[in-house]
């Protein structure tokens, strides 16, 4: 009997932990794909944040920038945020959004390396070339001046 109540107050726990309590929708809900929108700037941000920026700063906090680029606060941002949690499969779309996005992104970001690489390999093997110019022209000139020393010499040789 005493096993018996263990197993229902058990139960009855366990079954209150498992809620499914859904918000009730804010009055200036963002709409989801600002949402996606935003949380792929958030993500974005929050990935650099120990970066230096221009000024050479870092450990920036750019959450400001980022409401006053969508022209929301970050009380609207949390309130929606925690509604669209509460629908967790709406909130699944939605960072599946942000993840394709992401990756997007960065097959973006490694395409514009890889040309930025090969821009300063050409620039490298132009500055190499150049260089290899500059020696073969040096050398040019010095055998001209042997040549001439020589041709010099010969010429004094039989006036004398």
């Amino acid at each position: 009997m005493k096993n018996i109540i263990y197993i229902i107050v058990i139960s009855l726990i366990i079954a209150s932990c498992t809620s499914n309590t859904i918000l009730k929708k804010p009055k200036d809900l963002i709409p989801k794909n600002e949402m996606v929108a935003i949380i792929t700037d958030m993500l974005t941000a929050t990935s650099g944040h120990r970066i230096k920026n221009k000024n050479l700063k870092r450990n920036v906090n750019y959450f400001p920038l980022i409401f006053e680029k969508y022209h929301i606060d970050s009380t609207r941002f949390k309130n929606s945020n925690f509604y669209y949690t509460s629908k967790i499969d709406e909130y699944d779309v939605i960072l599946k959004e942000v993840k394709a996005r992401l990756t997007i992104q960065k097959k973006l970001v490694d395409s514009i390396r890889k040309v930025e690489d090969s821009i300063s390999k050409v620039k490298k093997y132009e500055a190499a070339q150049k260089k290899v110019k500059d020696i073969k022209s040096k050398q040019k000139r010095f055998l001209d001046s042997i040549k001439k020393i020589n041709s010099f010499k010969i010429k004094n040789k039989i006036k004398n």
